[in-house]
This record gives structure tokens, C-alpha cells and sequence, in this order.
């Protein structure tokens, strides 16, 4: 059988040809490619001559290059457009990829080698980027397990393969109940106090599922948080809640606990083999925060202003419902529903006034038209290139000069097959060491789709969204290194959040809103009013905006700072630290830890999830440079933007990339200042 990954591919840009692609290929494949990457491994291990930069670290670069091109299209469908048969052999692959791995950085030979370039670095006429390059190498052998006995090392590779295992098994587990969760209604009457737009999504998501004529509420938050918002029925509004925040928890059969306990059990033996206290210590010795304490005194900090904040707010909530003789204390389905009604009453502002004006391809001009005016970069649909599912788009993006840059994929709406919340990915890196490869990029999304002939409306923090994805997008595209260990979103996880949320800042320029923010129907721009409403509400309910996020980044943090006995029960555990820390009454994480996919999808977030406040601390100040200059777009200050954070990758330490830019190190306040939470007393 013609297997593609076994071909050379001739599509535009090398954009996998997905026509050609069936499940079937991706086993062969994956054997094929493990067994050339073990082979240039093993020529590289084996090599006679004394090691040099040229012959070891490149050579371990350029190494794998078919397994790479695999295992992205393979990894980006298992999240975008899974099927029971991508499941089936990610469930199977994933620990071999990872023992493999875990062998490969355990290599004696290889570290070796390597260990003896690192003591010699100084001797080596190296550049700054390829003793960067050589550093992380270095840490990433000994952080791996380089440096254990036979019996530590054999114990290492058992306990990577399976927590590939655990998690793969944790992102089925997940998929199945958001698949499955639906609050599907018969009666229009059920959507009473809903906007037009939602009630239009509802009966296209049912039609979707195979009920035409009803209305279904999906896992998508663009479907269940507007229908929180607005929704009249209280009992319906408690139904979708408690379906959404009882994933992973509800089904005996899709339940995660005994994942976690296991997962979270591995972590600490993990650490521990590697010298460390707990998980969290050995995750953050390599970050910008270096320690958890450091990480839990930024959140404490913020959580005693951010929980006397929600305290207010929900009494104001509290004695709103009263007023309408609601008599029942506020419950976290009847929190969002109050608070639109005071953001009315208080501010004049409705979201369904709002998003009439925020059309998802009006917003995606908007994000493109601001990378052009910072970044000098251009995008150019191509309606004819291969994609993954038919909702994807593609676009060529352009440098001011006209040259090709890098390949942008967009996948904007929700449906069965793709996982839940929004994130970036690739098809392919870029570096310059085998040639000038050039970026292809994907911003994954799960917005409310149209039904046929429709226009998609955002709400606000949907049209947010779109714009911190492209920020992570930019971070691929504009990646202007040689080593592929450094490129693009290659950094420090505390540090990698900065490009992202740095970009949200732009959604808020008057200029951009008035240009792109036009209502479906008339055309018509964004009245001056209606925009100040909205840019004054930008701290409304931040409180619990803010608790939300941190509690969930303080039970990650104490979860992984933890002893865990063999009894441990993560749910347990989850109540008592909340109870600790004194979550205000009313009020739920924004992910509960049974399906906290950021922590248990993976380890790329655990004893991380923190890393969404380290960078905005960091990025309500470096917006600080553009306000200082009096230019949202100044171009000195977008120039030293795109050197030192954009196209760097993680050719310098992160700390030392943020002073470049900025010249001095970010002030904690910027980020107090930004939540409306400088002045609030604790």
C-alpha cells in the first residue's frame, strides 16, 4: 500500500497532502520511522572520531526528521479530528515513542559526548546560539536521567512509557464525555433570555448530532458560558453546569481519578530518582520562576486582593438576585447570569450588543492586520491547499519584502471529533540547519459554528481567544533561528505565554475596532459608545475572573509539591485545598482536576498552569513600551519586539530576552493595575 509518509511530498509548501492520508498509514509509518531515527542514533553513539558541535549536537538535530513529519500530523488529528481508530494507535504508540525517547537521553554514549562538549564549551568557538544549544542539551540529558545507574535509568524508561500511557488514556476518557455531554432541548421556550445567536448555534449544534428540531448546549465554552450568561432557567442553567464541571467525574466509565492517582504517584517517584523534592521542585528548576515558593508567592499575592474582590462582587450579585426575589444563595450557574444583569444595570452594556460586531472573519482581519502593521507580514488565502478537515483554512504569510515566511492553518469551530478549549500547534518547525525550513502553523479553536448560510459571532473573550492563539501563532511563524531545539515557541513554559497574551492587548485599540468590529448585519462600525462601554468593562467581575484562574493554578502547584500516599484521592485533595485557601462561596476552578487537560493530557503544564500569570506579569508590562511611546504600533518599539521575543525562540535565557526588550526587568504592579486589582484591599 502507498503509504504518503514514505514519500517525498509535492503540495504547495510541503503542506501534508491530507487526501492522501488514512489511519492505516500512521502504524508503518511510525515503525519505519522509529527504526531510521534508532539507526542515526546509533551511528551518532558509535561515531569514532572525538565529538564536535558538527557531529554530535547537529547531528542529533538533523536526526529523526521522518518521525517528526509523522508524529505532528499524527498528534495535531488525535487533537483536531480524532476517530476511534487514531485513538486506538495513539493509545499504542505513545509509550513506545516515549520509552524510545527516554532511552535516547539516557544513552551513556551519547551523554558522554555531549557532557564532554559542555566542560569544554569555553575551548569550542562556539555562537552564542549554539552554546545555547549545547546548554540545553546538556540539562535536558541530566534532567532526563543521564546521570543514573543501570537500575535508575531502566526505571526511568518504565515510568515514561507510562505516563504516556496515563495520558492518552486521560485525553480519551476526556473526549468521550465532551463528545457525549449535550443539554439538548425541545421547547424554544427552554432559551428564554438567550440571544438570537446562541438559540441559532443550539439548533445547528442538535442538527449536527442528529436532532434536527431541538437545541442542544455542547462541552464547547462557546456554547455553554453564553448560555450560563443569559439563560432564565435557573434549573437548566445548574444542568449545563454541572454536566461541564463533572467531566472526567460523572462516568464510571470515562472517570480519570484513578489516572491521576497514578500519574500524580509516577511524577513523584520521577523527581525523586532525579534527586528532586517533589514534582513541582524538579519541574520548576528549569523555568523563570525556579522554585515553587517563588510561584506561590505571585499567586497568594494576587489571591488575597483577587478573593476579597470576588467577596464584593458576589454580595453585590447576592443582593441583586434578592431584588428580584430570588431567594437562594448565589450558586456558581447563577453567578455569570447575575453579573451580565448588573453589567447592564451598571455599565449600559449587553453582551448581546455587542457581538453583532464581532464577526470570527472580521476578527481574523483584525489579528492579520495588526501582525501587518507590527511585523510587516502579509497573508494570503489559499482556498485550494490540503487540509485536515473542511472547516480548516490556509493562508501563505509573507515578509515586507514579499518573501515566503510560513504557512498559516486556522480551525475555528467545534465539533465531536476535536477536544475541547483553543491552542497552537504545527505541522512543521522552522530552522535554517537542513536547509531555510519555513513554519507551518495551526491555531486550533472550538468556537459555536453557523448554521448554513450564517455569519459566526464571537463574544468578547471569544474574539480574546482568537487573538492569544495568533500571538502563539506569530511565536512559530516569525521563529528565525538555526537550531530546531530552539525554534519558535521553544522556551521556558513561564516565559512562553508572553507572546500570547501580549497580543490580546491590540484587540483593545480603538483604531482596530472601529475598522474591523462591524455589526453582521448593517455594516456598520462599532459606535464610540458602545466601544467605551466595552473597553470600561474590561475589570468588570475580574475578581472572579481572576479566582477561577488562580485556584486552579494553586491546586496544580500544591498537588505537585505534595507527598502522595498510596492512597491518594485527588478529588479529596482538590476540596481541601480549596477550603485552605478560602475559595470564595459562589465560585468553581476554572478547571477542576478531573479534567484538568493541561496537567493530565500531558506533563506540558503540570506544576505550570501558574505560567498563564508569571507571563502577564510580563506582558502588562512590555505593552507598557508601547504606551510609553505613545503608538500602539510604534515601529522602534515593534522592531525590538520582533528581535528579541517573536523570532528568538529560546536562543537566550528568557530573562535576559525580556530585559532586551524591555531594558529592565517587568514590575509585578502592571499586572495588579491591568485586573483593576492595585487598589483593592485584601
Amino acid at each position: 500500500m502507498s503509504n504518503p509518509f514514505l514519500e517525498d511530498w509535492s503540495t504547495p509548501f510541503g503542506i501534508p497532502p491530507f487526501d492522501r492520508i488514512e489511519a492505516g498509514h500512521f502504524k508503518p509509518a511510525f515503525d519505519q520511522a522509529i527504526e531510521e531515527w534508532r539507526a542515526e542514533i546509533e551511528g551518532i553513539a558509535t561515531e569514532a572520531a572525538p565529538p564536535s558541535f558538527a557531529n554530535t549536537i547537529e547531528a542529533m538535530e538533523c536526526a529523526g526528521q521522518r518521525l517528526d513529519r509523522v508524529a505532528a500530523v499524527f498528534f495535531n488529528l488525535c487533537s483536531a479530528d480524532t476517530s476511534p481508530e487514531l485513538q486506538a494507535i495513539e493509545a499504542e504508540i505513545a509509550p513506545i515513542l516515549a520509552r524510545h525517547s527516554a532511552e535516547i537521553n539516557m544513552d551513556a554514549r551519547l551523554f558522554a559526548k555531549v557532557d564532554a562538549l559542555y566542560e569544554n564549551r569555553l575551548n569550542l568557538a562556539l555562537s552564542a546560539e549554539q552554546d545555547r544549544v549545547l546548554t540545553l542539551y546538556h540539562e535536558g540529558f541530566v534532567r532526563a536521567g543521564a546521570r543514573l545507574d543501570t537500575a535508575g535509568r531502566t526505571r526511568m524508561t518504565e515510568i515514561m512509557g507510562r505516563l504516556a500511557t496515563l495520558g492518552a488514556a486521560f485525553s480519551k476518557n476526556l473526549l468521550a464525555d465532551e463528545a457525549d455531554l449535550e443539554l439538548l432541548m425541545a421547547d424554544r421556550a427552554d432559551l428564554a433570555g438567550l440571544p438570537e445567536s446562541l438559540i441559532d448555534a443550539a439548533a445547528k449544534a442538535a442538527e449536527d448530532r442528529g436532532k434536527p428540531g431541538h437545541y442542544a448546549i455542547t462541552a464547547s465554552r462557546s456554547s455553554i458560558e453564553p448560555f450560563l450568561q443569559f439563560a432564565d432557567r435557573r434549573d437548566l442553567r445548574e444542568a449545563a453546569w454541572r454536566g461541564f464541571t463533572g467531566r472526567g467525574e460523572a462516568r464510571a466509565e470515562t472517570a480519570t481519578a484513578g489516572i491521576i492517582s497514578e500519574t500524580m504517584a509516577l511524577r513523584q517517584e520521577r523527581a525523586r530518582l532525579l534527586g528532586f523534592d517533589t514534582f513541582a521542585h524538579y519541574k520548576l528548576d528549569n523555568q523563570m520562576a525556579k522554585a515553587p515558593e517563588n510561584v506561590a508567592a505571585l499567586l497568594e499575592r494576587v489571591w488575597e486582593r483577587a478573593s476579597a474582590s470576588a467577596n464584593r462582587e458576589r454580595d453585590k450579585l447576592q443582593n441583586f438576585a434578592a431584588e428580584e426575589g430570588g431567594n437562594f444563595a448565589i450558586e456558581p450557574w447563577d453567578w455569570p447570569y447575575y453579573a451580565e444583569k448588573i453589567r447592564k444595570r451598571d455599565l449600559d452594556l449587553d453582551d448581546a450588543e455587542v457581538k453583532p460586531y464581532l464577526q470570527l472573519d472580521r476578527m481574523i482581519e483584525a489579528a492579520f492586520h495588526t501582525a501587518n502593521r507590527l511585523f510587516g507580514l502579509s497573508f494570503q488565502a489559499l482556498p485550494d491547499a490540503p487540509r485536515h478537515h473542511p472547516d480548516a483554512r490556509v493562508w501563505e504569510v509573507t515578509d515586507r519584502d514579499g518573501a515566503h515566511r510560513g504557512i498559516f492553518i486556522g480551525d475555528y469551530f467545534a465539533r465531536s471529533s476535536k477536544r475541547s478549549g483553543a491552542w497552537m500547534s504545527g505541522f512543521r518547525d522552522q530552522h535554517k540547519l537542513s536547509g531555510d525550513r519555513r513554519p507551518i502553523v495551526v491555531n486550533t479553536m472550538n468556537f459555536s459554528k453557523p448554521a448554513a448560510g450564517g455569519t459566526a459571532l464571537l463574544t468578547f473573550d471569544d474574539a480574546r481567544t482568537l487573538f492569544h492563539e495568533f500571538g502563539h501563532g506569530l511565536h512559530g511563524l516569525m521563529s528565525d533561528v538555526t537550531y530546531p531545539r530552539i525554534a519558535g515557541t521553544s522556551v521556558a513554559r513561564d516565559f512562553v505565554e508572553l507572546p500570547s497574551q501580549l497580543y490580546e492587548h491590540w484587540l483593545m485599540e480603538p483604531s482596530l475596532l472601529r475598522q474591523f468590529a462591524r455589526h453582521a448585519d448593517t455594516g456598520e462600525a462599532i459606535p464610540d459608545a458602545l466601544l467605551d462601554k466595552v473597553r470600561r468593562a474590561q475589570t468588570f467581575d475580574k475578581g472572579a475572573e481572576t479566582v477561577q484562574y488562580l485556584a486552579s493554578a494553586l491546586v496544580d502547584l500544591e498537588l505537585h509539591r505534595s507527598e502522595i500516599a498510596d492512597d491518594f484521592d485527588p478529588m479529596a485533595f482538590e476540596r481541601m485545598t480549596l477550603e485552605r485557601i478560602g475559595m470564595p462561596a459562589g465560585l468553581a476552578m476554572r478547571h477542576r482536576t478531573p479534567h484538568f487537560a493541561h496537567v493530565f493530557s500531558g506533563d506540558g503544564y503540570s506544576s505550570g498552569y501558574y505560567s498563564y500569570m508569571w507571563s502577564e506579569v510580563m506582558d502588562a508590562d512590555a505593552f507598557g513600551a508601547f504606551e510609553e511611546a505613545g503608538d500602539a504600533f510604534d515601529p522602534a518599539t515593534a522592531s525590538s519586539l520582533a528581535d528579541h521575543i517573536y523570532s528568538a525562540g529560546g536562543r537566550q535565557d528568557p530573562e535576559e530576552a525580556y530585559i532586551a526588550f524591555r531594558g529592565r526587568g517587568p514590575e509585578p504592579d502592571a499586572l495588579l493595575r491591568r485586573r483593576g486589582l492595585l487598589d483593592t484591599a485584601a
